[in-house]
């Protein structure tokens, strides 16, 4: 037997070189500082804290300068998480109920050997060996740091003369979680998380960073903190840190995905609308933390509970300052930004954690180490091909680069509230309509009363990007209410200065008179954005380059995929290209969600009839809600869709049956009523000479050669009475006595 280098220690190693007392290795291995450390934490049922079997990583980032803070989060709004909120109020969420604390406890409180790491070097430790179970406590192997897996509280104990330790709930990141009762208020419960090892001088260092900030942080959906106190460990009669917290008392995220993978299938996640009602939920919390100069670090659904109707983002254990240079920073592998290491966490980063945990939420995939730092694509997840919005929006989440991610919380969330209507949409079949804060609403609508869509009328129709607020010349913009083109370059020459909402406008002026050569000189001018992008777009638009044009606007769709705008402008390119499935795709998205935009109404109808389905392009156009001002002319359209929009042999008595009763409830003037009527009862007229017969009526016509005529004849009288000129008065009698049917008198 050798024995054991390690000074102090009284132990031999055995035949495979580990020491039967300390564990260390054999002589020769030096412990060092590592670049990450995987921390595995272990969860009990119910417990109140963040855990997970996947590692935990400690970046030792070191930066001379600061990560900063971008975009334009803003405090909470500091009302509660409740159950008609979650979602944006759109979702309605499955109640979870509160769980009795006693029933939290941990029976046996001991971590898996599977989940013992070094909190060092991330070395596996304490684990068993040939039918030997592994120690709970010992040195590292491979760096000779000492770990620790037993709980340093007992039931009984009586920490800071206050906290009564009634048990361990979890083990987390950082150590052993405990449930407590506060007898200095009220007896209430609290939780007590101390640290995963007294020797390791970045936990302690992190937990004395949260005492010193979290205290202040209020925000109804993040755990509050109460207290931080010392206890004397008697093992190693040092003294142990504990931050003191609210007790939450409910399920996390990841218990409910493992719950639903036990009942329904081991794929199985979360529904989508309830992810992203999550997701949504948070988001606010993490800019709450944003605007105070807080980074939360390590998002995932494990540090998500619902409790009841509320939603809690606990487990603050990595939060730092964002000017925070020195610090280690804590996340979790398949969640953790890949620049961590070098350039340190972010805003940005936060955002990618948020992108990470929708992902591992709503669709199975190996986000360890298949998908560590990328996605699977639409063809090996069809969620990601039934919602290509949600797809795009994940996409700019988790981008590489943290310049192409959502710039703040609040926006992420509100992009996030649109994918969300799209969904919801879907699913029922229900307009989830929604006002945008990037766009204003259509213009004008295009298509309506032509098939022939032209393209310029097209540019002038679509929504225009909001003036930022933020923009020097907001106010001036504000005032300035010239509609044509010209008019308005004149009101633009007064502007106080030539800011980015300024050369905006008059490069919109510039297209919509045609000159696209002083467009483009404005938008070379401006650095890339999708505003600029739209604006190319919409040029290239009006010059009929539809190729340029979906290139541009699709660029606009991967900045800001819950607007409905970009898929407007995409289906409209698609259809005048000729690709009548994309504009299908994207008409249809728009229209389902929202159906104020009535262009996409009246488009999915023209691209839908253009392949035949005129059913459904009836349908569409009936769908056009009564308050719109062009109910009227698509339920008009919706007639000729349905009896002229198909060959004649194809139409059965049914249709022209229907259409006539469609005609007869609607409030139209004696023309338009007579020039409808017209073109129905010439379509019935049309379908009884190829000798086709029935027995019902048509606008109070029977199905028969005769009545069909008398109808007819009444129609073009009406008609001549409605004539502006003479001469098309004297061609509608002459049209009626034609039509007639012949008599003996």
């Amino acid at each position: 037997m050798t024995a054991c280098s390690r000074p102090g220690c009284a132990g031999n190693l055995d035949e495979d070189g580990f020491c039967d007392t300390c564990g260390l290795a054999s002589a020769g291995v030096a412990a060092g500082s590592a670049v990450a450390v995987a921390e595995p934490a272990t969860s009990g049922s119910g417990r109140t804290t963040g855990s997970t079997s996947i590692p935990t990583v400690r970046t030792a980032w070191t930066s001379a300068g600061t990560a900063p803070l971008t975009g334009s989060s803003r405090r909470g709004s500091g009302r509660s998480a409740t159950r008609g909120l979650l979602g944006a109020g759109l979702v309605e969420v499955p109640r979870v109920p509160y769980r009795d604390p006693r029933t939290a406890v941990l029976a046996d409180p001991e971590v898996p050997e599977s989940k013992r790491y070094c909190s060092s070097c991330g070395a596996k430790v304490g684990r068993g060996r040939e039918g030997r179970p592994g120690r709970v406590e010992g040195f590292c192997t491979k760096c000779g740091h000492r770990y620790s897996f037993t709980p340093k509280l007992s039931p009984g104990d009586l920490v800071h003369g206050q906290y009564e330790v009634l048990g361990c709930l979890a083990h987390g990141g950082l150590g052993w979680i405990y449930l407590a009762l506060d007898h200095a208020v009220a007896d209430r419960w609290v939780v007590l998380k101390g640290l995963l090892d007294t020797g390791d001088a970045d936990a302690m260092a992190a937990a004395v960073a949260e005492r010193q900030f979290l205290a202040e942080v209020e925000h109804p959906n993040i755990v509050k903190i109460h207290n931080f106190v010392q206890h004397r460990d008697p093992t190693s009669d040092t003294a142990v840190g504990y931050i003191v917290m609210e007790y939450v008392g409910g399920r996390s995220v990841k218990e409910m995905i493992k719950e639903r993978r036990r009942e329904i299938g081991p794929r199985e996640c979360l529904p989508l609308a309830q992810a992203i009602a999550y997701a949504l939920e948070v988001l606010p919390a993490l800019g709450y933390l944003h605007s105070v100069g807080l980074l939360y670090c390590d998002f995932k659904p494990d540090n998500v509970i619902q409790t009841e109707e509320q939603l809690k983002l606990i487990d603050l254990g990595a939060v730092r300052r964002a000017d925070d240079d020195v610090s280690a920073v804590y996340g979790t592998i398949g969640y953790q930004a890949p620049e961590i290491a070098k350039a340190g966490p972010s805003v940005e980063s936060d955002i990618y954690t948020v992108g990470r945990a929708l992902a591992v939420m709503s669709f199975p995939f190996d986000f360890v180490s298949t998908y560590a730092d990328r996605l699977p694509g639409p063809n090996e997840v069809p969620l990601l091909a039934e919602f290509e919005s949600y797809h795009r929006l994940l996409l700019r989440a988790t981008a590489p680069d943290p310049a192409d991610r959502f710039g703040s919380a609040d926006e992420m969330r509100e992009q996030l509230t649109g994918v969300l209507r799209e969904v919801l949409a879907a699913g029922d079949g229900q307009p989830r309509p929604g006002p945008s804060t990037e766009f204003t609403p259509e213009r004008q609508s295009f298509g309506v009363r032509s098939a022939d869509l032209e393209p310029r009328a097209v540019v002038e129709a679509l929504p225009m990007p909001r003036v930022d607020a933020a923009d020097p010349a907001a106010a001036f913009l504000a005032t300035v209410t010239a509609s044509d083109p010209r008019r308005l370059l004149a009101e633009l020459d007064d502007a106080p200065q030539s800011t980015v909402e300024v050369r905006l406008r008059t490069a919109r002026a510039l297209i919509e008179l045609g000159d696209l050569e002083a467009a483009g000189r404005q938008l070379d001018a401006l650095a890339a954005d999708w505003r600029v992008d739209w604006h190319r777009g919409l040029a290239a638009l009006a010059e009929s380059n539809v190729d340029t044009a979906r290139r541009a606007f699709d660029s606009v769709y991967r900045a800001i995929p819950g607007e409905a705008a970009p898929k407007l402008a995409l289906a409209v390119s698609a259809e005048l290209a000729g690709d009548t499935a994309t504009a299908d795709r994207y008409y249809r998205i728009v229209w389902r969600t929202d159906r104020s935009y009535l262009s996409a109404g009246f488009g999915l109808a023209r691209v839908l009839l253009a392949r035949g389905e005129r059913a459904e392009a009836v349908d569409v156009l009936r769908s056009v809600p009564e308050t719109s001002s062009h109910y009227l002319t698509a339920q008009l359209a919706a007639i000729r869709a349905q009896t002229g929009s198909a060959p004649v042999d194809g139409l059965t008595e049914q249709d022209l049956v229907t259409a006539g009763a469609r005609l007869e409830v609607l409030e139209l003037d004696a023309e338009r009523r007579a020039q409808a009527s017209r073109d129905l009862l010439e379509a019935a007229l049309a379908w009884v000479r190829i000798g086709r017969t029935g027995t019902g009526t048509v606008l109070r016509c029977q199905l028969t050669d005769g009545a069909l005529r008398l109808g007819l004849e009444r129609c073009y009288r009406t008609l001549a009475r409605q004539a502006d000129t003479a001469e098309e008065r004297i061609a509608l009698v002459d049209r009626a006595n034609e039509i007639r049917p012949r008599t003996w008198v």
